[in-house]
């Protein structure tokens, strides 16, 4: 029997960042895992998190002026997503949620987790306990009429077709953690050129977020991968979207510290209405929160 390996926990945040977010920002993309003992985890996941608690979550969005968030379903949790729309029950934050689902979801299931906050579907072809993609093309005729969007986590470096596979889903399509092209590759690689076009015509988002995942070097800030923020913003600045991926589960590197994160999403992204777009406009359009007008609501 495989032994499921143990991730490391996320670092306590112990200062704010130099930066300060717009009033509005919304993180896209974090998780919430356990107690374990509440909420089990798929047998066929390929890592086991420490918990990871809403109210440690909540702490670090008030120390970071996050306003607003979205919750993904992550992978050890297969397709049960009821701890991830518990969390929006929970908090205190305005929040949305990217699901794992089946194609034969029904449509009385649909209505019920739109209702509950959920605006689209995760297709993970990185870790286990996920879906293939050959299931995509289901997908996006279940959720074509709702708004949602398709969300992939995928090294679009190893999909040739990925043009191809965006023009005919029909749907919003998001690409998470900078389109995970290891930097090895560099941004001339063509599954990254492939992205950038995609973004540059507004086929495609991209989350700006996980620069860990696809480094070369062990610590922040990440300089490598630098060149993947700037090539995204210069295709598109209005089809990117940010995301602490918080707590980090199962990355290649040692954990880093959340606070140096945002210092280095702040150095990079240094032009107010830039960070306004990315951290505030776009994720309202993204995922249907209203405009924010310096009152996030109940």
């Amino acid at each position: 029997m495989d032994i499921i390996p143990m991730c490391d926990a996320s670092l306590p945040v112990t200062r704010a960042p130099r930066i300060r977010f717009p009033a509005g920002t919304v993180d896209c993309h974090f998780h919430v895992f356990g107690p374990a003992d509440a909420w089990p985890y798929a047998p066929s996941r390929s890592y086991t998190p420490p918990d990871a608690t809403l109210d440690t979550y909540e702490a670090l969005a008030s120390t970071f002026g996050i306003d607003r968030a979205v919750i993904v379903q992550p992978s050890p949790y297969g397709m049960d997503n009821r701890r991830s729309l518990e969390v929006i029950a929970e908090s205190r934050l305005p929040m949305r949620a990217v699901l794992v689902l089946e194609p034969d979801v029904t449509d009385r299931e649909l209505a019920d987790y739109h209702a509950l906050g959920a605006r689209g579907v995760r297709l993970n072809l990185l870790f286990g306990a996920g879906l293939a993609i050959g299931q995509a093309d289901a997908l996006a005729q279940r959720i074509r009429d709702s708004g949602w969007h398709l969300q992939f986590l995928a090294d679009v470096s190893t999909l040739g077709n990925l043009t191809a596979l965006v023009e005919r889903l029909r749907v919003p399509v998001v690409f998470d953690h900078l389109g995970h092209v290891p930097t090895v590759k560099g941004v001339h690689d063509p599954g990254f050129r492939n992205l950038l076009a995609l973004v540059r015509e507004g086929l495609a988002w991209v989350k700006l977020s996980g620069a860990y995942r696809s480094t070369s070097l062990p610590v922040p800030p990440y300089f490598d991968t630098r060149r993947y923020f700037d090539a995204l913003i210069e295709a598109n600045p209005h089809r990117l979207v940010w995301g602490t991926d918080w707590p980090h589960p199962s990355i290649p590197v040692a954990m880093p510290d959340d606070t140096d994160l945002v210092d280095q999403f702040g150095d990079w992204v240094g032009d107010a209405g830039l960070r306004e777009a990315i951290l505030v406009r776009n994720p309202e359009q993204l995922y249907g929160f209203e405009r924010y007008d310096g009152h996030v609501p109940d």
